[in-house]
């Protein structure tokens, strides 16, 4: 069977295995996955990642990351741009997520950013998923 949406698969299992408190998850690598698991990074929403070389993909580990009571700092996880109904967005109209707390995770000319990066580069683009 193949992967219909490798994205949404990323983030549900993300979204999985946070709920039951696991340190890591690992996911199939791709460069996509690897852009969006950086943004998740360098906004804080996850600990750490790592690729580790394997047969026949590489694999993703994603350290999760959860506050000291032990809740998961994602608390939401959302694909939008689909892959039967791609949603782009103009530079005009970039989203905001929960009022700026959340990220839109955007895939623009100038690489996979967060929707304030893309609004100081005054850039659109598809909007791939948002994370709060």
């Amino acid at each position: 069977m193949g992967m219909t949406d490798p994205i949404a698969d990323l983030l549900t299992r993300i979204r999985n295995a946070s709920a039951v408190r696991h340190e890591k998850v690992a996911v199939p690598a791709s460069n996509l996955k690897l852009r969006i698991v950086n943004v998740l990074r360098e906004e804080g929403f996850i600990r750490n990642f790592k690729v580790v070389k394997e047969q026949p993909q590489d694999q993703i580990v994603i350290f999760l990351k959860y506050t000291p009571e032990n809740t998961p700092v994602i608390t939401g996880l959302e694909r939008i741009s689909k892959p039967g109904r791609r949603a782009y967005v103009r530079e005009a109209n970039l989203p905001s997520v929960r009022s700026g707390l959340g990220v839109a995770i955007l895939s623009t000319s100038r690489g996979v950013l967060t929707d304030k990066q893309a609004r100081a580069l005054k850039v659109g683009g598809e909007h791939i998923c948002s994370v709060w």
